[in-house]
Parts: C-alpha cells; sequence; structure tokens
C-alpha cells in the first residue's frame, strides 16, 4: 500500500503542496481565472487546466524517470540544452511572485486568528518553512502526506456544507453565465503559471519504477491538483458578486456558513499550505544548489530560504496581493508556456518515443 501510494499519489500531493499557497489556498486565484468568466465557463476553462497539468505532469514524470533527472537544473538542461537559462530566470521570478503572494496572505490569516500584527505571522511561516527545508526531502513527503489529508477533508466538509445550505443559490447562478466571456483563457493562463514551477517538486518522482508508473502518476497529480479549486469554486457561486473583489474570497463563503470553528479550521489548513508552497519551492532550488556546489551546509540552507523570503515577503507589502495575482501572473505566464510547456510537450514527447 505504501509503495503504491508513493507512485500513484505521492507526486500528486506534493504537486498541489506546490501550488496551493497563498493565492489558491484563499480563493484568489480561483476568483481570478475562473469564476470572473462565469459559472459555466469557470468550469471550462478549470477542465483545460486540468487536461493540462495531467498532460505536462505525465510527460515530465516520464522524463524524470529515463533520464533519472530529480532536480530541475539537470531536468531542464536535457530539456532546453544551451537554452537552459531561460527558464532559470523565469523560475527565480515565478518563486518570488509564489512568496510574495503566501507572505502577504500568511501575515493576513495570523492577525485573523490570534490578533497579532502580520509581521509576526509572517515571520512564523519563514521560520516553519526554513525548519522544513533543514529536514529535507523525507521529512518534506512523510508531512506533506499527513497534510494532504487534512486538506482535503476541510475541503470537503466546505464543499458539502455550500451545497446542503446554498444548492438554490448555487443553481441560478449557472442561469446567469455571461456568453461573451473567453472559455479558456483562463485555464490556459492559470495551467501554465502553476506547471512552469513543477520541476522543483520531481525529487518526488525517484519513486517511478515504469513508463505506466509514471504517465498515469502524472495523471492523477493533474486531478488531485485541481480538486480542492472545484470545491471552492463551487462553493463560491452563490456569492458571486461579494467574492469578485474580495482579498480572502474564501472567508465570505465561512462567514456565510456561519461556524465559528470551521473558520478558524480553515485558517489553520491556509496557514498549513502556505508553509507547504514555501518549502516546496525552497527546497526545490536548494536542490539544484546542492548539485552545483559540493559543500554546502545545512546552515548555507536556512540562510538561502530565508533571503529569498525576505525578498518575496518585501515585494508582497509593496505592491499588494491582488495586484500581484492579476498582474504579475499574466506576465510571467506566457514565458511558461515558451520555455517549459511547449518544449515539454513537443521535445519531451519526442524524447520518450525515442527511448
Amino acid at each position: 500500500v505504501l509503495k503504491t501510494f508513493r507512485k500513484y499519489f505521492l507526486p500528486g500531493f506534493i504537486f498541489q503542496s506546490l501550488i496551493i499557497g497563498g493565492g489558491y489556498g484563499t480563493g484568489r486565484e480561483i476568483v481570478e481565472f475562473f469564476l470572473k468568466f462565469g459559472p459555466v465557463h469557470g468550469l471550462w476553462n478549470m477542465l483545460i487546466t486540468t487536461i493540462i497539468w495531467s498532460v505536462v505532469l505525465a510527460l515530465c514524470f516520464e522524463l524524470c524517470r529515463i533520464g533519472k533527472n530529480y532536480n530541475y537544473q539537470l531536468f531542464i538542461k536535457d530539456l532546453l540544452g544551451k537554452f537552459w537559462i531561460t527558464y532559470e530566470v523565469l523560475f527565480i521570478f515565478g518563486m518570488i511572485l509564489v512568496l510574495s503572494v503566501m507572505g502577504s496572505a500568511s501575515g493576513d490569516i495570523i492577525n485573523q486568528m490570534i490578533g497579532l500584527d502580520n509581521f509576526f505571522g509572517v515571520c512564523i511561516m519563514m521560520f516553519l518553512v526554513s525548519f522544513m527545508v533543514f529536514k529535507g526531502s523525507v521529512f518534506i513527503e512523510k508531512i506533506f502526506s499527513y497534510w494532504s489529508i487534512v486538506l482535503y477533508s476541510g475541503f470537503g466538509i466546505l464543499f458539502i456544507l455550500a451545497i446542503s445550505n446554498f444548492s438554490i443559490e448555487i443553481i441560478d447562478a449557472f442561469q446567469n453565465q455571461d456568453r461573451s466571456t473567453s472559455l479558456w483563457k483562463g485555464g490556459v493562463k492559470y495551467a501554465a503559471y502553476n506547471i512552469g514551477l513543477a520541476p522543483a517538486i520531481f525529487f518526488c518522482t525517484k519513486h517511478l519504477k515504469s513508463k505506466n508508473e509514471a504517465i498515469f502518476s502524472g495523471i492523477i497529480a493533474g486531478v488531485i491538483g485541481i480538486l480542492p479549486a472545484f470545491f471552492m469554486y463551487i462553493s463560491m457561486l452563490s456569492f458571486n458578486s461579494d467574492v469578485l473583489l474580495s482579498r480572502v474570497p474564501l472567508n465570505i463563503v465561512l462567514d456565510a456558513l456561519g461556524y465559528d470553528y470551521l473558520k478558524v479550521f480553515f485558517q489553520i489548513i491556509l496557514f498549513g499550505t502556505f508553509i507547504e508552497t514555501g518549502a516546496s519551492l525552497i527546497h526545490g532550488l536548494n536542490q539544484r544548489v546542492f548539485d552545483s556546489f559540493s559543500k554546502v551546509s545545512n546552515f548555507h540552507r536556512i540562510t538561502f530560504s530565508l533571503i529569498a523570503l525576505v525578498i518575496s515577503i518585501f515585494l508582497s507589502e509593496k505592491i499588494g496581493l491582488i495586484k500581484l495575482i492579476s498582474n504579475g501572473y499574466g506576465m510571467i505566464t506566457w514565458g511558461y508556456w515558451l520555455v517549459f510547456v511547449i518544449p515539454v510537450l513537443i521535445v519531451g514527447s519526442i524524447k520518450i518515443f525515442k527511448k
């Protein structure tokens, strides 16, 4: 059972941990890339995201397996050759953007939970991320597996309660679809932005031993990654106008349900997802650095983690969460299409076929 979990489900849970940080977990990204296109078109965009994630991850996992490229530098050099530096630049910018969103949201969560200033919430998040990076891959895999159970339980409860309490409003929402909105644009942009950072979690593909395992694991990972978004999306449909401009749209649903303990539970879940995302990104970058230099201590790991987090969170305070998501993602997502997604689909497919 443990081997099956590591092969088919662990990569998906680690991928979900990578992408579900501040923007996804709070519902802000769900609004920006799906809900604003309308109830029906938003679901079509979500389906497109899932298909792109599953196909690209399946190809990536198989490329990792046949090339034994378990960190992003080896993988990208094998994929892009002498153009590998283009991905390196995008990865750094993407990581800073995600950590910025996460830092801004984590300060808000701690402030709402226990009333501490946002600064203390950010410091707690930075400490926990650094601690997980210090502990290494095995510890990260174990913690992510356990936390994913908590996370999916929470979003499953939210989905059931929303359906039970707001079923009429949710059904009515589907009658108000604006036909002029896009069926694909949000899904394509969101898929590329998130999948572009996926090489940071390729350390978990070492458990895959055959082509079938790699392909099925990738397909399952795409579905695992989108499920919390689907649960939130349906839950927020009855509050369409309210959530569009909200900093933390999920809170509108939780407030409407009226269960104080549920809101506290979700704040804990969300804060945990911020730690997961930060640890995934920083650990992936550290793995890349360690393979380039022979003598790197745990002190260097923690120092590097803190520097990256401080820079990112400084940006989040200067720019703001909603602007980061709406503007930052749009600027970088097409770069990921050019230097990662399209090469994986074309070059990766050719390499796998020849092998």
